[in-house]
């Protein structure tokens, strides 16, 4: 019962901090409330996609300051838009098409995380950290490749690729959102599905074994749900790397269970308080002084500070 209270309570909040972003100093609002509808959804699908991405990852690997971005997918999306750029020119169809350019990045990263799981599940001593290890050194590829592309571009593209190497909630990609609307809503679903599973499979694997679980299948289709959802938070507004650590340890902290109803739920809510009133702050507070992105980092950042002084200390 108590969560239950905390999960409402939080719920709440993300609610109230949505009406005041909305009607606060509305002015002509039949102009007003359209656009900051369009800003809230595209903050609340980018939480919810790295919330629920951050989650389902941090139970796989079974460690909580690991997000995502360590398997190098937003590296990824990142060197696709740059590739496309650099071949193709800013002004391709690939590029000025938001929905056909979402799209192709979507299916080329979930090409690619399939032939990479596929590949590295074959192995007789598989295991998750390997795969982790093989993010990494990919990540690291494509951020260099990307690197190497934009000292050749042209200088008038290298503006279009800077736009989208860093986050902004400002000039969010506001053209996809009824289509990444839809692959969020059904992939919430998809995952909600499997929430009793993911409850065992935080037991570890041979735990999750033991009691039936079919973990390598399921590790498998969680991934590549995972690169849906960085791809849809990453086309939205771009790379943010500490937010996923950030709300869901708070969810963790705040529940202090291993139920995925709770922490699904919990760090979605938590994601948009943290997105919206956030935006919220800079954008009255602090007068667009301070882009919300660094905030997030500098919190984030510091907060995985403390998450390895506190492991150190324990394993100590």
């Amino acid at each position: 019962m108590h969560k239950k209270r905390i999960l409402c309570l939080i719920a709440a909040i993300a609610a109230v901090l949505i009406v005041i972003f909305i009607t606060f100093q509305m002015g002509y609002w039949p102009y007003t409330v359209p656009s900051r509808l369009k800003k809230v959804l595209a903050m609340t699908l980018t939480g919810g996609a790295i919330a629920f991405s951050s989650v389902v990852f941090q139970t796989l690997t079974n460690n909580r300051i690991l997000t995502p971005s360590i398997l190098g997918l937003d590296a990824l999306y990142l060197f696709l838009q740059t590739a496309i750029i650099y071949v193709f020119g800013s002004t391709h169809l690939m590029i000025v098409n938001k929905n056909f350019n979402f799209f192709l990045c979507v299916g080329l990263m979930i090409l690619f995380s399939v032939l990479l799981y596929t590949v590295m599940f074959k192995r007789k001593n598989k295991h998750i950290f390997l795969l982790l290890l093989v993010g990494i050194v990919f990540g690291t590829l494509f951020k260099s490749l990307s690197s190497f592309m934009e000292m050749l571009i042209d200088p008038n593209e290298y503006q279009v690729v800077q736009d989208k190497s860093f986050a902004s909630f400002n000039h969010m990609n506001t053209d996809i959102l009824l289509i990444a609307s839809v692959l969020f809503a059904a992939l919430c679903v998809y995952i909600w599905t499997f929430r009793s599973k993911l409850d065992v499979m935080s037991l570890g694997k041979e735990h999750a074994v033991n009691l039936g679980i079919d973990y390598d299948s399921v590790t498998k289709k969680m991934l590549i749900v995972i690169a849906v959802l960085v791809s849809i938070a990453t086309a939205l507004v771009g790379p943010i790397t500490f937010l996923g650590l950030l709300v869901v340890n708070v969810a963790r902290e705040l529940f202090r269970t291993y139920r995925h109803t709770y922490l699904l739920l919990g760090s979605f809510f938590i994601s948009v308080i943290a997105l919206v009133g956030g935006e919220f702050l800079v954008e009255k507070v602090f007068t667009f002084q301070t882009p919300l992105s660094v905030l997030i980092d500098l919190v984030g950042g510091l907060y995985f500070i403390y998450l390895l002084l506190k492991e150190s200390r324990s394993w100590s």
